[in-house]
């Protein structure tokens, strides 16, 4: 699991927690929006695709990759974590090796 140390920014704010046991977490990248600036939303969301990907291993540089094709790349009128998601799978091989 990906933690606050692992992640490549360090400008994130830490406000949001969330509790495993709340209702509207789904466990899946859905249509809710993605603060893209909020530590723990990052630290839920990259865990989560690390999870749904298929990473075995803690790959602290793949992981920083994405995060930074999140903060860079990923089109800003794309905002829900499903909807960035897929955006990171139809573009990894374009763009991973930009970061």
């Amino acid at each position: 699991m990906y933690s606050k140390a692992d992640l490549y920014y360090n400008d994130y704010v830490w406000t949001t927690r969330y509790n495993k046991d709340d209702p509207r977490v789904t466990g899946e990248p859905d249509s809710t929006l993605l603060a893209r600036r909020e530590g723990w939303e990052m630290l839920y969301f990259l865990n989560k695709c690390a999870e749904k990907w298929g990473w075995k291993s803690k790959d602290v540089a793949t992981i920083q990759k994405v995060e930074k094709l999140i903060r860079n790349y990923v089109p800003s009128s794309t905002r829900s974590q499903k909807g960035i998601k897929e955006w990171l799978e139809a573009n990894w091989v374009t763009y991973k090796d930009k970061v």
